[in-house]
């Protein structure tokens, strides 16, 4: 069952630039930074929120690491803004299976490790009426790098 928008991914050309605005502009600050060289992009995980089921949510800006990766094709053709949406799931592949049985195409055939140690997966945009969809499983222990 989906408990909670798990965050919104932001597309953008310069990940540092981006994170200014949002200390700058909302006072959100960086709870988390990596690379996932397998997307293709350098992130930071700002948090929004604690939410009652233990998650939190976030924005996730996301810079392309290279042009050929989906969020730099993405990039490319759209500019910088929301790239897709995420929600929380205790049991992203009970979830995904569930959702697949209904007619959505699953992305991935298994999870993947998302950020944070995250399991995750993704619905096809042409299937959730032009929204590409994450579901995501949070690690365990949500803690900050810093």
């Amino acid at each position: 069952m989906l408990t909670r928008i798990d965050h919104i991914g932001i597309a953008c050309r310069n990940l540092d630039e981006t994170v200014e605005f949002y200390r700058a502009t909302y006072g959100f600050e960086v709870f988390h930074t990596e690379v996932n060289e397998e997307q293709g992009v350098r992130e930071a995980m700002l948090k929004i929120n604690e939410t009652s089921d233990g998650g939190a949510s976030y924005l996730q800006l996301l810079e392309p690491t290279r042009e050929d990766s989906a969020v730099g094709k993405w990039l490319a053709k759209n500019g910088e803004g929301v790239h897709h949406i995420a929600f929380g799931t205790a049991d992203v592949d009970g979830d995904a299976a569930a959702i697949k049985d209904k007619g959505v195409r699953v992305l991935y055939e298994e999870p993947r490790i998302g950020s944070m140690g995250s399991r995750i997966t993704f619905l096809h945009p042409k299937d959730c009426h032009g929204v590409l969809t994450e579901l995501v499983t949070s690690a365990p222990a949500e803690q900050p790098e810093h």
